[in-house]
């Protein structure tokens, strides 16, 4: 399956637009709509705070013992399974890093996204494949 790559403000232009992809969150009984960015330099699944309390979980301290780099370093992150649907694809179970931190975007990176899905990116066509691991 092929996605364009896109934009998340009108106000950027066609150079500021990355592999985002559409996908729905299931944990128990809830779903969410979200978009993530498909990041094969990231080595973990990043996400939102505010996606985990919209699928019904509750933070713990305790149980943040993820240490995260780059700019979510400082943020303390737990670990958080969901089931993710992307298009017509067999539901997969992805593992994340669930931070603490507002405005954090959904991170589809090496573990356990790239694990679980091959990707190819055509950045000159602005385009990437996603298709299940084979």
């Amino acid at each position: 399956m092929r996605f364009k790559y896109s934009i998340t403000n009108p106000t950027q232009n066609e150079f500021d637009s990355l592999p985002r992809i559409p996908l729905i969150l299931r944990r128990d009984d809830r779903s969410i709509e979200a978009i993530g960015l498909v990041d094969s330099g990231a080595t973990v699944n990043i996400l939102p705070y505010e996606h985990g309390l919209e699928l019904g979980a509750v933070w713990d301290e305790r149980k943040a013992i993820i240490q995260l780099a780059g700019n979510l370093r400082s943020q303390p992150a737990m670990p958080f399974s969901a089931i993710v649907e992307i298009g017509d694809f067999a539901p997969t179970e992805l593992v994340f890093a669930w931070a603490h931190s507002p405005n954090t975007p959904l991170i589809l990176g090496q573990t356990n996204f790239f694990l679980e899905f091959d990707v190819c990116f055509y950045r000159s066509k602005s385009e990437f494949e996603v298709k299940p691991k084979s």
